[in-house]
């Protein structure tokens, strides 16, 4: 609710503050009129009103109606604006409650959002590893048979050129090889 309308309200019941104070001193008036009049009329029976009198009398009163009414139709329609006036600020009130709750439920869920984001990760990263690892048992595999190969390409190469090759062993002092029949 903005401050004009806080103001409005606050204008709009003071006013039927003011206009209930009147009524209510109009009725107190008119209770204590009509009761002199019944002391006065009760008291002497010699009492009869005087035309002009009561022409004038019948007139203030039919004014005053006339004011009473205004002033109720007044009222009518200041309880009708105090009523829309209610009925918007119930709204707008669960307006912000819902706004309030969603904000809250947001604000959590934006809280969740690293763990949840990091469970899918993972999740998504299962099938990754495993073939991950799946290639690297592959590569090892293909890595075994392509030595397999490389030795028997090697072999057959040496057969080839009939050339053994055999193992070079370090040699301590050069020279001729013993035979073992002269030994």
């Amino acid at each position: 609710m903005s401050i004009s309308e806080s103001a409005n309200n606050n204008s709009l019941r003071s006013e039927i503050s003011r206009l209930k104070e009147e009524l209510q001193t109009r009725d107190q008036l008119v209770q204590q009129l009509s009761q002199e009049l019944f002391r006065l009329v009760k008291g002497n029976t010699e009492f009869m009103p005087q035309p002009e009198l009561s022409d004038r009398h019948k007139a203030e009163m039919r004014m005053l109606r006339e004011q009473l009414q205004e002033v109720e139709q007044q009222v009518t329609f200041y309880q009708q604006q105090i009523t829309a006036r209610d009925q918007e600020v119930h709204a707008l009130r669960r307006s912000v409650q819902e706004l309030s709750d969603r904000s809250r439920m947001l604000e959590q869920a934006l809280q969740e959002m690293p763990h949840i984001y990091r469970r899918k990760f993972e999740e998504r990263m299962v099938p990754v590893k495993e073939k991950i690892e799946r290639i690297q048992r592959e590569n090892r595999q293909l890595h075994v048979e392509l030595q397999s190969v490389s030795y028997r390409l090697a072999v057959k190469t040496r057969r080839t050129t009939n050339k053994v090759d055999l193992p070079a062993f370090g040699r301590t002092h050069p020279g001729p090889i013993p035979r073992f029949g002269t030994v």
